[in-house]
């Protein structure tokens, strides 16, 4: 039986530099920008500079802490029809990605995974969280590429001489990958009793 191609889910890597203030993690801002009508993500590059109301951490707005870096690489995903637990299981499945990729592109460098935080030598090297709108479950993953006002210590992928924009496309790609093996790996199996 010849198997169809379906689209479960799509990336786009957009052109546009665009500053992260919180406000784009919502409902249908991947479609809004990329065309994107299934389950997907985009990528961009842009500063970042969330506080006040926008923050969906609770722990970060009671503390009135701010998520600051000069210039970003950002992810941003959107699921529909899933559980919040599925989307930061998922963004922690992000994670892991984005560290196998930098450790891949970048022998050498020690990277230590903390739930969906990414850290070298002990500074902070992302932001992430996970939250749902009435449609569907979104996360931001934002990692630093050059982290000047970040209000902890810090480090991106400048530091590296790493290209964000490559970077970024094969962080999208394996990411795809492994999402359309995970729905495959669903529909494969037989129930039991």
């Amino acid at each position: 039986m010849k198997e169809k191609k379906q689209v479960l889910l799509e990336t786009a890597f957009l052109a546009e530099e665009i500053e992260y203030t919180g406000a784009e993690l919502r409902s249908h801002f991947v479609r809004e920008k990329s065309g994107i009508v299934w389950d997907g993500v985009v990528a961009f590059i842009g500063p970042c500079g969330v506080s006040g109301s926008r923050l969906v951490d609770l722990e970060d707005a009671e503390e009135q802490h701010e998520i600051v870096s000069k210039r970003m690489l950002h992810f941003l995903a959107e699921h529909f029809q899933q559980p919040l637990r599925e989307g930061n299981v998922r963004l922690r499945l992000f994670a892991a990605i984005v560290k196998e990729t930098l450790e891949e592109m970048s022998p050498g460098i020690a990277v230590k995974r903390d739930g969906d935080d990414l850290y070298i030598n002990g500074r902070k090297l992302t932001v992430a969280i996970c939250t749902a709108s009435t449609l569907s479950t979104l996360f931001h993953y934002g990692i630093n590429i050059n982290p000047a006002g970040a209000p902890v210590a810090a480090v991106g992928l400048k530091k590296f001489d790493i290209d964000p924009k490559r970077f970024g496309a094969a962080v999208l790609d394996r990411y795809e990958r492994e999402c359309e093996s995970l729905e495959r790996a669903i529909r494969k199996v037989r129930a039991v009793s």
